[in-house]
C-alpha cells in the first residue's frame, strides 16, 4: 500500500472512475504497464479490488474495488486534507470539494461508489 503507485490506482478507481487496465495507463503520472500490470495484480490478491470480464468487450478486464478497497476512501481523503493543508499549490477542485464537503459529502461519494462498483 506504501509505494506510489498502488495509491494513485486506489485513487483513479475512486474518483476517476477508471475500470479498465488502458485507462489507468491514460494518467498523467504516466505508470509503465508492467509496473501498472503489477499493482492490479496485488490489489486483486489483497482483495482490496476484484478483477472480473468486461461483458461488453471479450479481451477486456474490469477493475472493481471491493469492500475492502471502499474502507480506504477516508484514508484517501484525509491524505487529501493533510496535502491541501500544507502544499496549497497541488489543489484540485474536486478534491477541495471534497474535503470541505465533510461527513456528508463523503456519504454520498460511498453510496455511489458502491453502486457503481457493485458493493453491497
Amino acid at each position: 500500500m506504501g509505494d506510489r503507485w498502488t495509491l494513485l490506482v486506489i485513487r483513479d478507481l475512486m474518483f476517476a472512475g477508471k475500470r479498465h487496465f488502458r485507462e489507468f495507463l491514460q494518467s498523467e503520472e504516466a505508470i509503465s504497464s508492467n509496473v501498472l500490470a503489477d499493482r492490479l495484480n496485488s490489489l486483486v490478491e489483497s482483495r482490496i479490488v476484484t478483477k472480473s470480464d468486461d461483458p461488453t468487450h471479450a479481451q477486456k478486464a474490469v477493475y472493481s474495488l471491493t469492500e475492502k478497497g471502499l474502507e480506504l476512501l477516508p484514508v484517501l481523503v484525509a491524505m487529501s486534507a493533510w496535502t491541501q493543508r500544507h502544499f496549497p499549490k497541488t489543489r484540485r477542485p474536486e478534491a477541495v470539494q471534497l474535503v470541505q464537503g465533510g461527513d456528508k459529502l463523503l456519504k454520498q461519494l460511498e453510496g455511489q461508489l458502491r453502486r457503481e462498483h457493485g458493493i453491497s
